[in-house]
């Protein structure tokens, strides 16, 4: 997938305003759309303009592009360019769909797919004949936020920071901040929505406020992952301990579980620690999956225990014959 600098394909700078954005668009819209161009490439060069436009002209989306785009490895990426996970987390998105419904390049659909086929803002009713207009539900916004898998353990209280893009007066670009105190529920998983009342746009004529819609992913951690309610994770065992067996203390995101690991372990095997995972109905399990980890060779004695162990076992080849 390429990355795509949308200032470039607009022919616009990264501080232009709404307005050079809106006229930048519409003369080159002039120049390549198909029921007027001779180019060759005019229907795809369109559609690659309706789409920058798309976001460059909405301030929520521009705002977090441009935070992607800020990226080293963005300048850079040719085709094999991909949005790290959870890029846009913490960015608050109101909906309002464009009018590109299947005609997104990958790119595109990979960042704003969701919120780009959110419904659009609700729009006040227009009175006829002097009618009052008619009250009307505020729009619900979406965000993404990260949580440490702890806490769909034990549920929590978090403050949440999230940031929107608007325009101000001479239509640049202006990034706007908001807390919010959030309580995560015990055994929320990853993918699930959050919803919190009133926090979305204000309602029309009186109508009542929308919501706003926290997506949860969890943030990446060296020492496990979440599938599901399933919950996985790598346990180091020593040589004689993976050889012997042992009962052994595990810190896992549940709190310090006693684990018995059976002897004669074999590379890949896992424990599965029945509704050890995140909470729920039913919760999920833990999987444990079992690896060595081999003392340095530093010390004499350490030398002379590894020798030791190589004369007990004559017979022992790590390495099958070829073609075994």
């Amino acid at each position: 997938m390429e990355f795509k600098d949308y200032y470039q394909q607009l022919g616009v700078g990264k501080n232009a305003t709404a307005d050079e954005i809106k006229k930048a668009f519409r003369k080159k819209a002039r120049q390549y759309h198909p029921d007027v161009s001779k180019e060759p490439d005019a229907a795809s060069r369109m559609a690659e303009l309706n789409e920058a436009n798309a976001v460059l002209s909405d301030p929520e989306k521009r705002a977090a592009y441009d935070t992607l785009a800020s990226q080293p490895q963005a300048s850079h990426a040719g085709q094999g360019y991909q949005a790290p996970p959870h890029w846009d987390s913490g960015y608050e998105f109101s909906g309002g769909a464009d009018d590109l419904e299947g005609q997104h390049s990958d790119f595109f659909e990979q960042l704003f797919g969701r919120s780009a086929r959110a419904s659009r803002p609700g729009r006040g009713a227009a009175g006829m004949g002097g009618a009052r207009p008619q009250a009307q539900r505020g729009n619900d916004h979406h965000a993404s936020i990260e949580l440490d898998l702890v806490d769909a353990y034990t549920g929590a209280l978090r403050t949440i920071t999230l940031q929107a893009g608007r325009l101000d007066e001479a239509g640049h670009l202006v990034r706007e901040e908001r807390h919010l105190e959030v309580k995560i529920p015990q055994g929320v998983r990853e993918g699930q929505h959050i919803r919190l009342a009133g926090q979305g746009s204000p309602g029309l004529a009186g109508g009542p406020p929308g919501d706003l819609l926290l997506e949860v992913g969890f943030k990446p951690d060296a020492r496990w992952h979440a599938e599901g309610r399933d919950v996985h994770q790598t346990l180091l065992l020593a040589p004689w301990e993976a050889a012997l067996g042992t009962s052994i203390t595990v810190a896992t995101p549940g709190g310090e579980l006693e684990v018995q690991v059976p002897a004669g372990w074999r590379r890949g095997r896992k424990l599965r620690l029945k509704e050890r995972g995140i909470p729920g109905h039913p919760p999920g399990d833990l999987y444990l999956t079992l690896d060595l980890a081999l003392p340095p060779a530093d010390t004499d004695a350490a030398r002379a225990a590894y020798t030791a162990l190589a004369q007990a076992c004559p017979g022992f080849n790590p390495r099958p014959p070829h073609g075994a």
